[in-house]
């Protein structure tokens, strides 16, 4: 499946790449996040939001565990399952009613909820490196793949 790379330096770098992102990823279900904590998924997850239309403050889920936005065309759900000491407490809160067809469902944390999350569609890894990040992109199904294909084509213009 298709791998990309990018590097970027700074909150408004990784901000600008997550409304760039919003752009191809409008017919993917689910997105992972992958990454330490202090890495920027929650400031990748705030772009990718305005990217889509949404205007108002964004908040990491980590004592929540979800947080909703509901937008004209879809809803997106962002979680956060690094305080989830087993996957069938998801079960509990009904996580499989948030996977909808209209739906778009970013996930940090995703190994938290081993087994209890769908197919995902791209894995986004976020690492440190020199004084940046390394965004990796990876599609997953074939939703994950059409979404990525073009994307850097997309970002130089």
């Amino acid at each position: 499946m298709t791998k990309l790379d990018y590097e970027l330096f700074g909150e408004d770098a990784m901000e600008m790449f997550g409304e760039e992102l919003a752009k191809i990823l409008v017919n993917v279900n689910l997105v992972n996040l992958n990454g330490n904590l202090g890495m920027g998924k929650t400031t990748l997850v705030r772009g990718l939001l305005k990217g889509l239309g949404y205007v108002g403050p964004v908040k990491s889920p980590t004592y929540t565990i979800v947080e909703p936005y509901e937008l004209e065309e879809k809803n997106i759900y962002h979680f956060d399952l690094y305080r989830v000491a087993d996957p069938e407490e998801l079960e509990f809160m009904g996580i499989r009613d948030y996977f909808e067809q209209d739906s778009l469902c970013l996930v940090e944390w995703p190994e938290m909820g081993q087994g209890c999350l769908p197919e995902v569609d791209v894995n986004i890894h976020i690492d440190l490196i020199r004084n940046g990040r390394k965004v990796s992109l990876e599609a997953v199904s074939e939703k994950g793949a059409a979404a990525l294909l073009g994307f850097d084509q997309a970002l130089a213009c």
